[in-house]
């Protein structure tokens, strides 16, 4: 089901959005449904305070781990000891 929004615009805001929804071939409305998905998907999903409590609890664990450079040596060197099928 869809549903009907109305925004009210002054006289400036609405002619720059309407002038950028016709330079890229939109209708103002394509345009302004466009824009609101990708805000939608900037903003984050779940509790932040859950998202805290799991990284408080990820950082109490010690992997091993070593400099960057060397890391990334042994990955190169990993690609060429892989058997072939």
């Amino acid at each position: 089901m869809t549903k009907r929004l109305q925004v009210l615009l002054q006289d400036p805001e609405y002619r720059d959005i309407q002038r950028i929804a016709r330079s890229r071939r939109m209708t103002l409305a394509a345009w302004v449904r466009q824009a609101l998905d990708r805000a939608r998907q900037r903003e984050p999903l779940g509790d932040a305070g859950k998202k805290l409590q799991v990284i408080r609890a990820a950082v109490k664990h010690e992997f091993p781990t070593a400099d960057i450079d060397r890391m990334l040596a042994e990955i190169e060197t990993g690609y060429g000891s892989a058997p072939q099928p």
